[in-house]
């Protein structure tokens, strides 16, 4: 794993190119994805079977689209006690940390002759994409599913691919227990464009949630304003605070989490003590060896990881603000002293014995996080992701009395005479 100092002189180009690592292939893949989205909004289930035929290898007629519940059923069967167990654990956690997200319909009353408010109103139907092809991930499920089922949400639609046909009963069994209403048996951009615009067995969704590779996170992008979405997602990425305490092993085990879940991962560790950086850089390759996705974790690492050497913790915090990770472990010896200077993040970890796995499973909090910087001004999904909310106004004839001149007033300096006439007409004026 390549260790660099901040003053070396290809720093900011190796920066820069991860940075970019996902911009080239989203630029490669946008007009094939705007042709997929313009053929399933034209052409609908005819469309969208093609390509799963196509990409998926899975031969389906509208009547299979679907889930069937004795689908369902044989997937809970096919899963291990333990597994539900683990399963049933998470979906408690995530629910009781979302409870506490949700907002409440409020009105103000401080006025006599003015009523203020707004209304909260959960969606009416969404739809979760849940990745299928490298690797099954029934956290995203549970991650999706329950914030949008907490908050209210009256249908949640659930589409995963399922390549060459195989059905991965723990993704279905997650989505048992999240309380998901329907599963779609396909994905890619095709699913993407379904969910936005209907077809003749997928129902149109208002919202768009969930991870996917470059065509999904295109897609997602290019039917924003048809729905909404959560974010544009990028590939994944951690970044790792140290001040040379802890385990190499912890730190290196923790980098390569990331790395493993696709190519375009990037994994950082910005530690204080030169030592500690090379145990973690022979210790990041003596574990790769072990990895059953050695493969896809080394090209990871090669292109996108490093091991940074900052000069002190300031200098760390400082580039950790100007990165804004999706993950930031504090790997440090008193992590909450230095957290109210962390201003940029999508997950902090905090200590020791936190490791970024706890949050992608059970910890509580959602897994589902902004990338590529944008934990400037992204957050984590959450309830609010689920929910519009409408100003409430009510105004008494003694308020519009009290304030109507000042609203006239302002109409007429936008030059927008009916609408004061609006106004003074009430007050006979």
């Amino acid at each position: 794993m390549r260790i660099l100092r901040f003053n070396d002189k290809d720093f900011e180009a190796t920066l820069a190119r991860i940075a970019a690592r996902g911009d080239a292939a989203q630029s490669d893949v946008s007009f094939t994805v705007q042709e997929i989205i313009d053929d399933v909004r034209r052409r609908g289930d005819s469309a969208l079977l093609e390509y799963t035929a196509k990409f998926d290898r899975l031969s389906l007629a509208p009547a299979t689209l679907e889930v069937s519940a004795v689908e369902m059923e044989q997937a809970l069967a096919a899963v291990s006690e333990e597994s539900l167990a683990a399963l049933r654990l998470a979906a408690e956690r995530i629910a009781a940390f979302h409870a506490k997200q949700k907002e409440q319909t409020w009105l103000c009353t401080e006025e006599e002759d003015v009523l203020l408010g707004q209304m909260v109103r959960p969606l009416d139907r969404v739809g979760i994409y849940v990745p299928g092809g490298k690797a099954a991930y029934p956290s995203s499920v549970l991650m999706n599913a329950i914030p949008a089922k907490v908050a209210g949400v009256a249908e949640v639609v659930m589409v995963v691919p399922m390549p060459g046909g195989e059905i991965n009963p723990h993704v279905l069994a997650a989505a048992h227990l999240a309380g998901v209403d329907r599963v779609f048996k396909v994905g890619g951009a095709q699913a993407v464009a379904a969910l936005a615009f209907g077809t003749q067995s997928v129902p149109r969704v208002d919202k768009i949630t969930g991870p996917g590779n470059i065509y999904v996170a295109t897609a997602k992008q290019q039917v924003f304003g048809q729905v909404d979405i959560d974010m544009i997602a990028g590939p994944s990425e951690i970044l790792i605070i140290n001040d040379g305490s802890g385990d190499p092993a912890h730190l290196a085990a923790d980098l390569l989490g990331q790395a493993e879940h696709d190519e375009l991962a990037s994994s950082i560790l910005i530690t204080t003590d030169e030592k500690m950086a090379k145990k973690v850089a022979k210790e990041v390759e003596k574990q790769l060896r072990d990895l059953s996705r050695e493969t896809i974790a080394r090209a990871s690492i090669e292109q996108f990881g490093a091991i940074l050497i900052a000069r002190d913790l300031d200098e760390a915090i400082a580039f950790s603000n100007r990165i804004a990770p999706e993950h930031l472990e504090l790997a440090v010896d008193n992590p909450f002293e230095i957290l109210p200077r962390i201003r940029h993040a999508g997950a902090i970890f905090l200590g020791h014995h936190t490791p970024e796995a706890a949050g992608d499973y059970l910890a509580g909090p959602n897994h589902t996080l902004p990338t590529g910087g944008t934990a400037r001004f992204f957050s984590p999904l959450s309830t609010n992701d689920f929910v519009k909310k409408s100003s409430l106004v009510s105004f008494s004839r003694k308020g519009l009395e009290r304030l109507g001149r000042q609203i006239a007033h302002i109409a007429e300096l936008e030059g927008l005479e009916a609408h004061a006439r609006s106004v003074t007409i009430r007050l006979g004026k």
